[in-house]
């Protein structure tokens, strides 16, 4: 095998380890309106399509209320499991990165991006999940896809929180 053979292949290989979950959605409301419910934490208890599966979870937030430098930590029970988010940039009105850590039920480490542009009288939200394939995940990805198993919860998350955003005032 050349070398030239060889630079081709390791490219392919390696995004064999990677994954991308990614959704969009359609909401009738300005950037500005979306991007303070995804930049502040406190706001996703109103449409993150986890905060129902453990009605005793335990929040912490730390670091300015929004924007780059907010973190959320929870912890609760075998569904919820435990993390860290924290805000890693913040471009009002148009992105938010958040760098992902679980600690349980397993460990991962994931990159979270929400992009928001206008469209129309309206905008477009992409949100997207890229993250390393664990030995867990290549495990469960034998049976399930990470995409088949986040993605849903991608999409009832963009539906609530497009309900949200749309119900409220504030810009």
């Amino acid at each position: 095998m050349t070398a030239g053979r060889c630079s081709r292949v390791y490219p392919a290989a390696m995004a064999d380890d990677t994954y991308t979950v990614e959704r969009s959605t359609t909401i009738d409301a300005p950037p500005e309106r979306i991007y303070q419910h995804i930049a502040n934490f406190h706001s996703w208890r109103s449409w993150s399509p986890w905060e129902g599966v453990d009605p005793d979870l335990r929040r912490t937030y730390s670091g300015p209320d929004t924007g780059s430098g907010a973190t959320y930590a929870w912890e609760g029970n075998r569904k919820a499991g435990a993390g860290r988010m924290e805000i890693v940039e913040a471009a009002e009105p148009a992105r938010v990165r958040i760098d992902l850590r679980f600690l349980k039920p397993f460990k991962a480490h994931n990159d979270i991006v929400f992009t928001i542009r206008l469209e129309g009288s309206g905008s477009h939200l992409t949100w997207t999940m890229t993250g390393r394939k664990t030995l867990a995940t290549k495990i469960m990805g034998i049976f399930k896809s990470m995409d088949a198993m986040i993605g849903p919860d991608f999409e009832r998350g963009l539906a609530s929180l497009k309900s949200t955003v749309e119900r409220s005032t504030t810009a």
